[in-house]
């Protein structure tokens, strides 16, 4: 074991405060990573002040962060992957069983098994799992994912997470050139959606409450802009997308967009809203539509995202902060108060 520095909170109304974590050795299969920037995700926020007690309670003290990318310090001797001085990034998971048909099927986020990259149990020490808000993680060489070079790496983070939310279930209903995409909501996973649809080549809608988000929903590459209150707006696009992305994690009207699908069309949830939504059954049953909901991917998808932001240039929009910002960026983070997403240099925690 060795110490890492870190951030984190004890308990739930708690502010973060410098600490010193645990940290295993690296295995022979493990990979050490130095973290430079680690992603804020609002999922963060939920674990931090133990708001899904119900199905996640939190462990304190708690280190969040699974947006993290890096440079390799140490290998294990059975690390074929990676060697020291690789661009390494670290999402959401840390392990899982291998051998479930999720795992075989490259699903792992469906493992029933899985180890989540923080306040989860942790089979090496014992404890729970530590996050990327520190200045060091060690993780399995099958968990850790490789960074394009010539991507921003403050700007890289949220895809980790942000960003293979938005990705894979856009390859699993197969967004092409030609289809017509819309994009509820356009925030940290919204603007993320914008910019994979337009790659992807389809015609893409962004539907927000929002006039004042117009000019950027077309800088981020919408080719129009719904305001979602408008009934006749909403009336123009009945029966005409092949898919929509809701990214709204606050009670809204799923009926109003599922209307707007074509036959065959489906609606996918990546955003969570805390209490149920009611559905018109009759809107799903007529034009046989569906209705979806979608995690993170796979590691090889995760890979393949990766690859496809190198080749396409995609990055998150990003505020970089320093880590001694922490608390006043959750604060903002609750006003939505950030364009997209916050992204913590750690070289700041070096002068902890």
């Amino acid at each position: 074991m060795y110490q890492a520095k870190a951030y984190s909170v004890s308990s739930a109304t708690a502010p973060f405060a410098p600490t010193t974590i645990s940290r295993r050795e690296p295995t022979d299969t493990d990979v050490q990573i130095e973290i430079l920037f680690c992603g804020i995700c609002h999922s963060d926020l939920h674990q931090a002040r133990n708001e899904w007690k119900e199905v996640m309670p939190t462990v304190y003290p708690c280190v969040p962060g699974h947006e993290i990318v890096g440079r390799v310090t140490r290998v294990g001797s059975a690390v074929s992957k990676f060697k020291p001085g690789d661009l390494a990034a670290v999402g959401c998971l840390v392990d899982s069983d291998h051998t479930c048909p999720e795992c075989q099927a490259n699903l792992e986020q469906f493992c029933p098994n899985m180890t989540l990259t923080y306040n989860f149990p942790d089979k090496h020490t014992g404890g729970v799992t530590y996050g990327g808000y520190s200045d060091s993680v060690v993780v399995d060489q099958r968990f850790v994912l490789s960074v394009p070079s010539n991507l921003d790496l403050a700007a890289a983070a949220p895809l980790l997470c942000a960003g293979i939310t938005t990705y894979s279930p856009m390859r699993h209903w197969g967004v092409t050139k030609g289809k017509k995409v819309g994009i509820v909501g356009l925030g940290g996973l919204g603007h993320m959606g914008v910019k994979f649809a337009h790659a992807f080549g389809a015609h893409t809608v962004v539907f927000t409450t929002s006039p004042s988000k117009k000019d950027d929903a077309l800088r981020l590459g919408a080719d129009e802009v719904v305001l979602s209150r408008d009934a006749n707006e909403m009336a123009k696009h009945a029966g005409s997308f092949d898919f929509i992305l809701d990214a709204v994690a606050v009670d809204h009207d799923l009926n109003a967009y599922i209307n707007l699908l074509r036959r065959d069309g489906n609606l996918t949830m990546v955003g969570a809203p805390e209490k149920p939504l009611p559905i018109a059954i009759f809107g799903l049953i007529m034009a046989r539509r569906s209705l979806s909901g979608s995690p993170i991917g796979g590691l090889a998808e995760t890979q393949e995202m990766l690859d496809f932001c190198g080749a396409h240039n995609i990055t998150s929009d990003v505020e970089v902060i320093p880590i001694q910002k922490l608390n006043e960026a959750y604060e903002r983070l609750l006003k939505s108060d950030v364009k997209y997403r916050f992204s913590i240099d750690m070289a700041s925690l070096k002068s902890e």
